[in-house]
């Protein structure tokens, strides 16, 4: 499939790729990180994803009613605008990987992925404690409920969405089809089971959106953190695998 149109000069821009030795990666976690800011492009886009949650920040101060002004609340729609970007990263490193001109480990880019995403999650977090200290709430006693909680699972959520970049662009050649199947499959596969009464129940077990909505809301249970476990063995863990695997395959073949 080919990578025409505007998303797919976008992706290509960001990469920063211009031949052979723009590939190359030295094999560790420090080369991966500066590799993933390496160009303006890279960069912009970064700034860009954090610019996004800064603004929903401010339009959350003035949008939202003083009642719902909760830490909760305002990580929701901060942490999940954000995470649909965050796949991005690991999608640009896992395809410099591909284009590496000799085999190159996986786990740098694993690991890279994972500092940049709690990077981003972090500011997230930071972002969202300012709005509620500028815009404080009206119910007393109810605006921090749960805090700590949310604050670990914005990091852990963009962790998962970070991982789930890396092993997408490690299955798929296309960096654009690999965007876009980050946002399809997870909401598709909700969206199928959801479907179905008899499957709903599963849905926190096996779809990255039913984990988000249950750590951002910071209401977490011994139940529901083996949810979120699974999640991430399935879409963080065996995806990465299954890409590593197809990786390893390819370059043996070739």
């Amino acid at each position: 499939m080919g990578e025409e149109g505007p998303l797919a000069t976008a992706a290509t821009a960001a990469t920063g790729t211009a031949g052979p030795e723009a590939t190359a990666l030295d094999g560790t976690v420090g080369a991966a990180i500066r590799r993933s800011v390496g160009t303006r492009a890279r960069r912009w886009l970064v700034g860009a994803t954090l610019l996004a949650g800064l603004l929903a920040g401010v339009a959350l101060i003035a949008a939202a009613n003083p009642a719902d002004r909760t830490f909760a609340a305002f990580s929701d729609t901060v942490q999940s605008l954000m995470s649909v970007v965050v796949p991005l990263f690991g999608i640009l490193l896992a395809h410099d990987l591909r284009r590496a001109p000799r085999p190159a480990r996986v786990t740098p880019i694993l690991l890279a992925t994972i500092v940049l995403a709690a990077v981003v999650g972090v500011f997230g977090v930071l972002i969202c404690a300012a709005t509620l200290l500028l815009a404080p709430a009206e119910i007393a006693g109810q605006p921090w409920r749960h805090a700590g909680t949310v604050a670990v699972g914005s990091v852990l959520v963009q962790i998962v969405a970070g991982l789930v970049g890396t092993g997408l662009g490690l299955l798929l050649r296309s960096r654009v089809v690999a965007f876009l199947a980050t946002i399809v499959l997870p909401l598709g596969l909700w969206a199928l089971l959801g479907a179905v009464d008899a499957l709903r129940p599963v849905q926190p077990w096996l779809t990255p959106y039913g984990s988000v909505r249950q750590l951002l809301s910071g209401d977490m249970s011994p139940l529901r953190w083996a949810q979120w476990l699974t999640v991430l063995l399935i879409w963080g863990v065996g995806l990465n695998a299954l890409g590593a695997a197809v990786l390893k395959g390819r370059t043996a073949r070739g």
